[in-house]
């Protein structure tokens, strides 16, 4: 007997379903609330479940997995061109029931538990680096009002604030110190919370096998390694390394017609955080590292070196996978 497709579009208290009956084909488009979605499922043979990987997929399909359902997650671009009409949750349900029939669709892995926390993590340090910087330039804009002008970067704005503050604190009233003060104090306040987060995440970097067996390829430190690894998932979900590449965005954008194929800049599709981090590693590599392969000596030779650094970048990605696909051993070249 084959297995019946649910097209599920997912929300907080009400879930749109539609799914075609493989023994009479009737068509359902069913509405289900929250606290009867779970039942609903219960009650059906063993089927195949898809959603969009939006918020909330993950628990879901994780439940579905131990229910014994087969659950395929898409991302949100895959299902939009069968969006066919106005737009609303019993459209959208069908559409994802379109989309994930159709062949050689791309599907995410559903991400465990442990997964997501360090990737929440993950989330939660960036928030905070951002504030961060808000922060330091909103102090900055403040001091060259009274003209102090500081140099930019986090590393000289803190050498240089507290000469800056002794400069200011004879010129302006008390009230306008106190209130900059506070300021200075909630810059504390993210540096120590930052610190926090990446001591879980250097935890969890040291007891992941996997995470250790990437972090020998230069460029990749804690950071990387974790956010690559977690949203990883299931590395078998990617058929090689260069649709791994292409998944994070790694790889030239394709444009062509009448059998002319042009290749541009990279697609930047995916992730963003994940190719910040692999091309921040590989600018590191490039301006610090004293043992450069020939591979990287001969690119540097010939090309810009933007150009340079995201094609590292794209093959630290590459080289990733494999490591993790493998599960080999990285040796040096």
């Amino acid at each position: 007997m084959n297995s019946n497709v649910f097209g599920i579009d997912i929300a907080k208290q009400v879930f749109q379903i539609h799914w075609v009956d493989k023994e009479t084909g009737e068509i359902h488009s069913d509405k289900v609330k929250r606290k009867d979605f779970i039942n609903y499922f219960a009650n059906q043979q063993p089927s195949v479940i898809g959603m969009e990987a939006c918020g909330g997929a993950h628990h879901w399909g994780r439940l579905f997995k131990k229910m014994g359902h087969s659950v395929k997650l898409l991302p949100a671009n895959k299902v939009k061109p069968f969006v066919v009409g106005n737009k609303n949750d019993m459209v959208d349900a069908r559409a994802i029931w379109t989309a994930m029939q159709q062949p050689g669709m791309k599907f995410i892995a559903v991400k465990t538990e442990e997964q997501q926390s360090i990737l929440s993590i993950h989330r939660m340090r960036e928030l905070l680096v951002k504030h961060r910087t808000a922060q330091i330039n909103s102090i900055r804009e403040l001091l060259t009002e009274f003209g102090l002008v500081m140099p930019k970067g986090k590393k000289a704005f803190k050498e240089q604030l507290p000469n800056c503050l002794a400069k200011l604190e004879s010129k302006v009233p008390s009230a306008f110190m106190h209130a900059l003060q506070v300021q200075i104090e909630q810059l504390s306040h993210l540096d120590t919370d930052i610190k926090r987060l990446e001591m879980q995440i250097q935890i969890w970097f040291k007891h992941n096998v996997d995470c250790q067996r990437i972090s020998k390829v230069p460029g990749v430190g804690p950071l990387t390694a974790t956010a690559l690894i977690a949203s990883m998932g299931d590395a078998s979900v990617f058929k090689s390394s260069r649709e791994f590449a292409a998944w994070i965005g790694m790889v030239p954008r394709q444009t062509g017609t009448g059998g002319r194929v042009h290749l541009h800049g990279i697609s930047k599709r995916g992730d963003i955080y994940l190719r910040t981090l692999l091309i921040h590693g590989a600018r590191s590599v490039i301006s610090r590292s004293k043992e450069k392969s020939e591979w990287l000596q001969s690119l540097q030779a010939r090309r810009p070196k933007n150009i340079t650094t995201v094609a590292l970048a794209n093959k630290t990605a590459r080289t990733v996978w494999a490591l993790v696909a493998n599960q080999t051993e990285y040796q040096p070249c």
